[in-house]
């Protein structure tokens, strides 16, 4: 009878060892069917999708307006800009770039360029640029102000949307030589 409960046990042991072994070879598919899923991603509709947040905000600014931006942007987004920690993108447009907005006559980027990597379900972004701003007028005279930039940006997918969670820009004085 002993070696009868000894054996029972032993099966009952082996058995919930072996089934999860089982489990762990499922979880194991599972990840490598996602990991595959992920690498099978139609990568170059994504880079696009990417790139069509970073055109959109970069039209909206040269377009003098933050109309249609904060869908851009992730609720708890960061902004950081020449060192300075501007808060979420809300924050930023309140008290920072929102009311700079009301002194340009125009705001233009040439010598524009692009680079995005996609690593779902994030997306990272360097854009290298030189901006021009001409301000209104102040006493029947304009200023312009030509700098040369880069920023980049961390995107994240939420919810079958691409949106903006970090981003930093900085610039310095343009000089056609650099």
């Amino acid at each position: 009878m002993r070696k009868w409960r000894f054996n029972f046990l032993l099966g009952a042991v082996l058995l919930g060892f072996i089934s999860c072994a089982d489990d762990k070879s499922a979880t194991k598919k599972e990840t490598s069917q996602e990991i595959t899923s992920s690498e099978n991603a139609d990568l170059k509709a994504e880079e696009e999708n990417v790139r069509g947040v970073i055109r959109a905000y970069k039209s909206a600014l040269e377009n003098l307006t933050t109309e249609g931006t904060f869908k851009l942007y992730a609720d708890s987004s960061k902004v950081y800009e020449s060192g300075g920690v501007e808060g979420t993108y809300k924050d930023y447009i309140d008290h920072h770039l929102g009311p700079e907005l009301g002194h340009f006559e125009s705001f233009k980027f040439s010598d524009y360029s692009l680079d995005v990597e996609v690593d779902l379900p994030y997306a990272f972004t360097t854009e290298t640029y030189v901006y021009t701003i001409v301000l209104n007028q102040e006493n029947s005279e304009s200023r312009t102000i030509r700098k040369k930039g880069v920023a980049t940006s961390v995107l994240k997918k939420i919810e079958g949307e691409w949106k903006i969670i970090k981003t930093h820009s900085s610039s310095r004085d343009y000089k056609p030589e650099q």
